[in-house]
């Protein structure tokens, strides 16, 4: 039974946590991501009772809406009953088959004490089947909302897409303006059946909080199917992520674009990896950064392509912009290539704006501060453009316009110093 086959989970997770310290991880040479100023003994899933909170989703329409706040879900919305959204701890028992056939195929628990912690603690969760040939326009959207300090949300999605149907999911991660520390370790796993499409989008904005989020997602894409996956990062004390898609089957198909902006001093560790498992696959991904203030970024990226997996076509690039002087950014593409007849590459870079392009857009009469503003959205378009989603399209343009203005004046600081040495 599911039911059982969870608890048993639960119970093997909870030895790892407590058998394993609080990790750090070193990244590159001068990289480490630590965890020493977590207290976790001080936080603890808070409880709240049913009740829509005030969400800025960037569109209300929805065929479905999910909503978890702290350890709780608090409010669901179907719209279209051909599919199926509910909490994982009700599908658990009412989709025992569905769920045992995917639940944590593809999210091992004794990864580390934050993946062994979520696998034992996960609360309420989040199950979405889109059955076989259902083609759903507008689009699912799960929330997971923290505006309270002290709160530990240990969170699970688990997403199947059956063969040939379509979709666009859309995951929020929300916060508030309050003192204190919380926490979020994340578990997400989506299952695109063959012939699949799926428009997968997340968005993490945990705003001025201290908030700390550990996560890791992974996305697995089985024959002829297609996953098209745009991660948003405008905000968090310190994230610590893996992402993940594996090409399972012949014919899949992934695109892989994601955006991050860092400001204060926020500590972002992404890592991201584009697997192939078999042959005749394909892969696309493009990750654009900017860092303000005091903060720090490093994203790395893997292709990895595995023995008898041959004809894959695959890339890799990612770039990092530096908008203050004391803002560190890493951007390290690798390959790990196990077959012949494969086309793979990759490549990185960490700049800055040019002084030069500013200048030209000065003397045609617009202002250092709006010109910044007009470089970096454009930069960033490419990725903003591939959300394919009018709403959640402007609430990324709007997020990362506060967060310009909000560095103005130490990025005309950098940005004068910069022409000054030209």
């Amino acid at each position: 039974m599911p039911a059982d086959f969870v608890e048993e989970r639960r119970k093997a997770a909870l030895e790892v946590f407590e058998s394993q310290d609080t990790p750090s991880w070193r990244r590159s040479g001068f990289w480490t991501t630590s965890l020493r100023g977590l207290d976790l003994a001080t936080l603890e899933p808070k409880r709240y009772e049913p009740g829509l909170p005030e969400l800025d989703l960037g569109d209300d329409e929805h065929s479905a809406l999910i909503v978890q706040r702290g350890a709780s879900i608090v409010h669901t919305d179907i719209q279209d009953e051909r599919i199926v959204v509910m909490p994982l701890e009700q599908a658990v028992e009412e989709y025992e088959e569905l769920v045992c056939e995917h639940f944590a195929k593809r999210l091992p628990y004794d990864e580390g004490k934050f993946p062994a912690g979520t696998a034992a603690f996960w609360t309420g969760g989040v199950f979405v089947h889109v059955p076989k040939n259902v083609q759903v326009e507008k689009p699912i959207q799960i929330v997971w909302l923290i505006d309270e300090a002290g709160t530990a949300q240990w969170a699970h999605t688990l997403a199947v897409v059956g063969q040939h149907a379509e979709c666009r999911i859309r995951e929020f991660f929300l916060g508030g303006d309050f003192e204190g520390q919380a926490l979020h370790s994340g578990a997400f796993e989506l299952y695109a059946h063959p012939g699949a499409q799926v428009d997968l989008a997340h968005y993490q904005d945990w705003g001025r909080g201290e908030v700390y989020d550990l996560s890791t997602r992974r996305v697995e894409v089985r024959r002829d199917a297609r996953v098209k996956w745009v991660p948003i990062h405008l905000g968090g004390r310190l994230t610590k992520q893996t992402l993940d898609i594996i090409t399972a089957e012949p014919g899949s198909d992934m695109k892989h674009t994601g955006l991050y902006f860092t400001e204060r001093d926020e500590h972002l560790d992404l890592f991201t990896s584009d697997k192939h498992e078999a042959g005749h696959t394909t892969g696309d991904t493009v990750w654009k950064g900017a860092l303000t203030g005091e903060s720090r970024a490093s994203y790395e990226g893997l292709i990895h392509i595995v023995p008898k997996a041959p004809e894959v076509d695959t890339y890799l690039q990612t770039h990092s912009m530096l908008l203050s002087p004391k803002a560190k950014g890493d951007a390290i593409p690798s390959l790990i290539v196990e077959v012949d007849n494969v086309k793979a590459s990759h490549g990185g870079t960490v700049g800055e704006l040019d002084p030069e392009q500013i200048f030209y857009m000065m003397t045609r009469g617009v202002s250092r501060a709006e010109a910044v503003r007009v470089l970096v959205e454009g930069y960033f378009e490419e990725v903003v453009q591939r959300l394919d989603d009018p709403g959640l399209e402007e609430l990324v343009r709007r997020r990362v316009a506060e967060k310009l203005h909000g560095a103005e004046d130490q990025v005309r600081e950098f940005i004068g110093e910069r022409a000054e040495a030209t």
